[in-house]
């Protein structure tokens, strides 16, 4: 009875000990997982595209709220223009809607750190008048009337009005995504557009001209319904339809950085990249990269 009563305590404490440790362990496991970033300070700044401005924006502000000591400001202005001053280190991060290569020279090209964030769609917007009657467009339609061969909405089965063009003007990534995938690279008509440098004041141009019709990053119209896209030849710009494939005109949205980053942006480009804020990419209207079903390395 000694015997059997000795056996049963050791086989108690045995269990105990092994509670303990189970116990030690998860706790250690959960300390890993809410683990608090490294605290970093400074300020960070950036310009560029308005396509990804939106994303940006929104990844700035809650990172600031993890980084108290952290301070952000983003401008727009294209990406040719965040592309140059990301390159003579003016900024600290370019944002842009195009490969650097594209708009810089091969040797400034190469000195820049390319962080590819998320997938844009680009759609075709007009004004409601328009809507009704035109729903969708050929590519060879879409190059007609942006190199104004097609001056009028009647020509493509739309009312008898006159059409207005609204652009983005040359140093726009997104301007470039459209002419070489909806105008199989096709110059857009010279001083014949109402021009703006902001995508946000495009759609904002559209919906308040009649027969317009302007081209715009597919985030910018999730809580919009003032203007009404268009489908090119029967495919609509929708991210379902460009993860296929069957919608072609997109681009991967880049931030350029120089060689060696302050800590100060690199800890805000993991956030960016991270898990985390990845469920934030298609809420916002960007598409995300590994969903992409085709591989097409023109859009690189």
């Amino acid at each position: 009875m000694i015997l059997k009563n000795k056996w049963k305590k050791l086989a108690v404490t045995v269990l105990a000990g092994m509670m303990v440790m189970g116990a030690l362990g998860c706790g250690g496991q959960k300390a890993a997982d809410t683990k608090k970033p490294a605290a970093v300070s400074g300020n960070i700044t950036g310009s560029g595209s308005s396509a990804l401005l939106p994303l940006v924006k929104d990844a700035a502000e809650s990172f600031k709220k993890q980084h108290k000591e952290v301070s952000i400001s983003l401008n727009a202005g294209g990406s040719g223009m965040g592309l140059k001053q990301v390159s003579d280190g003016s900024v600290d991060m370019g944002n842009s809607d195009v490969p650097a290569a594209s708009k810089l020279p091969k040797e400034k090209a190469d000195k820049l750190v390319d962080h590819k964030i998320c997938v844009m769609t680009v759609a075709t917007i007009v004004n409601k008048d328009v809507a009704e009657k035109v729903k969708s467009l050929t590519k060879q339609q879409l190059t007609d009337i942006f190199t104004a061969k097609i001056t009028n909405w009647k020509e493509v089965g739309g009312p008898d009005e006159p059409i207005t063009l609204v652009t983005r003007p040359k140093t726009s990534g997104t301007r470039a995504l459209f002419s070489k995938y909806a105008m199989g690279g096709a110059e857009e008509a010279a001083n014949k557009s109402l021009e703006t440098d902001n995508s946000g004041l495009l759609v904002q141009s559209v919906a308040q001209n009649k027969g317009a019709i302007g081209y715009v990053a597919l985030p910018y119209l999730t809580k919009n319904d003032t203007v009404a896209t268009v489908a090119i030849d029967g495919v609509a710009p929708t991210l379902e339809n460009t993860y296929s494939g069957k919608y072609n005109v997109w681009g991967y949205e880049h931030v350029y950085t120089g060689k060696n980053p302050k800590a100060a942006v690199k800890a805000f480009l993991d956030y960016l990249l991270s898990a985390d804020y990845g469920k934030r990419i298609e809420e916002l209207g960007y598409g995300v990269s590994s969903k992409m079903q085709v591989k097409d390395t023109a859009h690189d």
